[in-house]
Parts: C-alpha cells; structure tokens; sequence
C-alpha cells in the first residue's frame, strides 16, 4: 500500500489583521469596508481572478469555463432528498468559484426583503414540519446598509414604485434603466388583471456614476461574464475598491483545506493550498467566513480540533442545519404581432409585482413571491424551457425562428421554508480533486414550498393571459432542485447560542474571532433574490468588526 507524499508547505505569509475565506459577493463587501476602515486584508479565494479582456463573447465559454457551474469531477457535491437514501453526485445548486462569485454572471437584480421577512416566525407561529425562527435584526437595523450597498453599485431603480416596499432612507442613486418590450408587455398584463407593477431595481448603471461609466448592456447578460467591465458586480464595483487601499491581498486559485483552532477554540490559521499544491497558512487576529451557504458549512466541518471534534464552531451540532434554497419556476407565454425582442437588455432587465408577497391565509399557505417578467430561456440555445421544444434538429430550429422574438416568461424565486431535516454534511465515502471529503446536501421540500410555487405559477400565467399570450405553459414543480443557486441556512444567526451558530453580529457564540457574512446566515429566506440583502448584512459586520478593532 503506498501513500501520497505529504504536500511541500510554504513560507508562512506575513500575518494579517483580517483573513477572509471567500471573494464572491459577501467577501468583497466585507474588504472593501475593512480595508476602507485601515485593516490589513487578506482574501483567500478558491478560483480565479478573471479581468474583462478574459471573458469570451462565446456564450458556451461563459458558461462551461467561466466557473458558472463549477466541474463536477474537480468540486462534485452529492445530493439526497433524505437521510434514508443513498446521496448521489450530483451539480445540486452549484455556485460559482471565481472573484466576484455569482455577481460575475449576475443579472443584478437587486430587490431589497420585506419588513415580514425578518418576522416569519412571529407572524406566523408553528409551521408543523418546519423550523421558523425571526432575525435577531429587523429590516430598519439593515435599512442604512442597503443604502450604502445601492448607492456604492450603482443600483438604477425608482423608489416608492413598489407600493409594498418598506421605509427607505432616500432613493435610489440612478433612475430605471428604458423598459424592455417584453416588461411592458409584462406591466400591461399586470394592469389588465387589476396588479400593481414596477421596474426591477438593477445593479446597472444607465449613465457614468460614482467614477465609474455607464453599464454597456449585452444581450447575454445572464449567465456570462462581463468583457465590457462595466457591470455592478463585486469584481467591477468593491474589490477595486478595496485594492485601492493598498491594504488588500487578493490571492486567487487558493483552496482553504480548514480553519485550524488552539487549545482555547479561537481560530488561529486558515490552512490553504495554492495552484501549484503547496500549503501555506494564513494567520490573522480575525477570519471571516463567505464561501456561500453549502461550502461554508463543510468548510467548518472540516475544520475539526480537540476544542471542536465535531466541527469548528458546532458546539451544539447545528452547523449544516436549516439549509434553505430558492427554485426558480414560471409561466411562458407566446405573443402574436410586434416581436418582444427578448434578447435586447439582456432578457432580464425587466419588470415585476409584489403583490402576491405577504401571506393570505385564504391561500392555505405560509409565505408568497415576487413575480418578475424575463425572457423565455437563456439565449443559447434559445428557448430551451419551451416545454414543447426538442433539444436538437430542424424542429428545434423551427420553434426558435418562430417562438423567441414573440415568448416571455413570468417567473418567481420561491420561499423555501427551513427545515431542521435539510442538512449539509460531509459525504463518507466521496472526494474532490484535493482529496477532501465534499459537501453531502440533504433536502426535500416542505409541502408549504410547493403549493407556494404553484399557486404563484398559476398568476404567473393569469398575467400572460392578460397580457394577450396566444399560449401559455405553466411549469409547476414537485420537488426543489436549486436552480436559482441562492442558498441560505446552515449557520443560523440568532441570540440563542443553543438554537444558532452565529449571534446578531454574526459572529461565532463559540468562536471569538469567527465571524460568517453570506447567505448561511439567514435564518428564513425571502421570496426575492438574496444578493443585495447578503452585501448589506456583510457591510453592516464589517463595520462591527472595524468598531471592535478601533476599540481594542
């Protein structure tokens, strides 16, 4: 029996004031806020660090290569719908690996949560099959951190559109970008069927603002990578930022193996390896964790030490626990007459209700959605939802000469109510290319979640209907899949530290220098995108974490 050599181990680099796991959306906001506040930073990012110039205008290249949806055969996940089945490999919600994380292949919408959302459980109680708890902080303790976040991306939208939005502070920094056709049409059905409607708040930027030019607006927006530079993204808008300082070190292609902990349990080294295999460990006084929702939690399960055997930071075994996961469904409808263009604005700067939020009791169901107008199907190849079309051939070619200029969806992000059930551990028996054992997802829906999803589909498809849709498909759904690659749960926050991992400054209860911004966080989701909502928390514990610092 042979065994591989131990790994050759770096010079140790130059301690730092700040480490933090992770360089998507949440990581970057922290460093910008932390480097602006004269900390030393360092970000420790699993992929690469990609510039305009290296993004293709190849949509396939966007995609596949980009770390849209990370290799299976290098980052495989496994997954079962519960504890009684086998789990199997499988791209369960994958996340991308690169700096900037999902905001490279964004669309940038960026809705901010409701007032409810931070209030599920006492506004609604005992949920029998599931496990609500209430933020330990209210959307008018966030309210300023949205704010901040909008007016630092650059965020276009109309303030007060959204009859249902919560309190603002002041509006927002840009007006909507044009309406595509495809919105409109959207906002008339709305209208016919007696809805309110608004144009969607967008991480784009209709002219130059805050030093930084206007967003040139491709076709593919969704799903690719930006040659332009121009995006609100995390690798356009907050690392810059944070760069500018001097105080930051961005290493790319770094694969965090764990957080080692001394004999008291505070953290003392995240252990990474670089492209080239060698291992090298990171010291800091403080380390921050923003991996996203399911890495995050195997990070610290991985992270084990006589103070923590089962997991850095699970002193009471929830962490893992509570994941919840937005899924994407819709309606389609095909329009006669004027084309709607779908591919101008990228199919995705588009149009939405919130009136179907807040819960009905009248419905038989916890919880409600925003519904927002896109387009019918990525545009390569285009339409690929139209249940009707094949993958290939003539006829595949036939439905998309006719069908795309004329389809459009209206879809929702489903609340996904959080279970104690729907787990994320370490898979025994499967590895990744390192050699470490991958994060095992356990998750079934709640029956809430899909009468919840279809009940909104069916208005989805009474707005086509009013707009004038000629035929309309309906995608009801009986499972979760996480094709909306949110994730939230797993490392609850909390004031209790026996029901929560972090406490209301998203810091460890057992960890004293351990400190979690991205969605794992959340202890209920929402029914809009998490983005904007993940970038305000992690701003708001960078300037706890800044404070604490200055104080010491």
């Amino acid at each position: 029996m042979t065994t591989s050599p131990e790994p050759r181990r770096g010079r140790k680099p130059d301690r730092v004031d700040v480490c933090i796991v992770g360089g998507g959306a949440s990581g970057a906001t922290a460093a910008k806020v932390l480097t602006e506040a004269g900390a030393r930073v360092a970000i420790l990012e699993r992929g690469p660090w990609l510039k305009p110039k290296d993004f293709s205008p190849d949509e396939l290249a966007n995609v596949n290569r980009f770390y849209l949806t990370p290799d299976p055969l290098l980052h495989p996940r496994t997954h079962r719908a519960s504890a009684d089945e086998p789990a199997r490999v499988s791209r369960f919600s994958p996340t991308p690996f690169i700096v900037g994380g999902g905001t490279a292949h964004w669309t940038g919408w960026v809705p901010r949560m409701f007032e409810e959302d931070f209030e599920m459980r006492s506004r609604h109680g005992e949920v029998a099959g599931a496990d609500l708890a209430d933020w330990p902080i209210s959307y008018a303790d966030l309210e300023p951190y949205y704010d901040k976040v909008e007016w630092s991306l650059g965020v276009s939208g109309d303030a007060g559109a959204n009859v249902h939005e919560a309190p603002r502070s002041r509006g927002y920094p840009l007006p909507s970008l044009p309406q595509t056709r495809y919105a409109k049409r959207f906002r008339e059905g709305c209208e016919a069927a007696g809805h309110g409607s608004f144009q969607m708040p967008i991480a784009m930027r209709g002219k130059p603002f805050g030093g930084r030019p206007a967003t040139l607006q491709s076709a593919f927006v969704q799903t690719m990578g930006d040659p332009s530079g121009t995006r609100g993204g995390a690798a356009q808008t907050f690392v810059p930022d944070a760069v500018a300082t001097g105080r930051l070190d961005l290493r790319p292609d770094c694969y965090v193996r764990e957080l080692t902990a001394g004999p008291e349990g505070a953290v003392t080294a995240a252990l990474y390896e670089d492209a080239e295999g060698v291992l090298y460990e990171q010291e800091a006084d403080v380390f921050v964790v923003a991996c996203n929702a399911i890495e995050s939690a195997r990070l610290l399960l991985l992270s084990t030490s006589a103070a923590f055997p089962d997991g850095l930071a699970n002193h009471n075994g929830l962490v893992g626990r509570f994941l919840t996961l937005h899924e994407y469904t819709e309606a389609i409808g095909v329009f006669d007459g004027e084309p709607l263009y779908p591919w101008a604005g990228g199919g995705y700067i588009s149009a939405g209700t919130a009136d179907f939020y807040a819960t009905d009791p009248d419905r038989g169901f916890v919880g409600g959605g925003l519904i927002a107008a896109g387009s019918a199907g990525f545009p390569l190849p285009v339409n690929w939802s139209l249940p009707e079309k094949p993958a290939w051939g003539a006829e595949a070619k036939r439905i998309d000469r006719e069908y795309f200029n004329h389809s459009m969806s209206a879809g929702i992000v489903l609340q996904d109510l959080p279970q104690a059930t729907n787990v994320v551990d370490l898979d025994p028996d499967v590895r990744d290319a390192w050699g470490v054992p991958v994060a095992r997802v356990t998750h079934r829906a709640h029956p809430n979640d899909i009468a919840q999803a279809n009940w909104l589909v069916d208005r989805c498809g009474e707005i086509l209907d009013a707009a004038g849709a000629t035929k309309v498909w309906r995608n009801y759904i009986d499972s979760i899949t996480g094709n909306a690659v949110h994730q939230h749960g797993t490392l609850r926050m909390g004031e209790d530290p026996e029901a929560s991992v972090v406490d209301a400054a998203c810091r460890s209860h057992s960890v004293a220098n351990l400190y979690v911004v991205d969605g794992s966080v959340f202890p209920t989701p929402s029914g809009v995108n998490p983005t904007l909502t993940i970038m305000a928390n992690a701003w708001r514990v960078a300037e706890g974490i800044a404070r604490a610092r200055s104080a010491t």
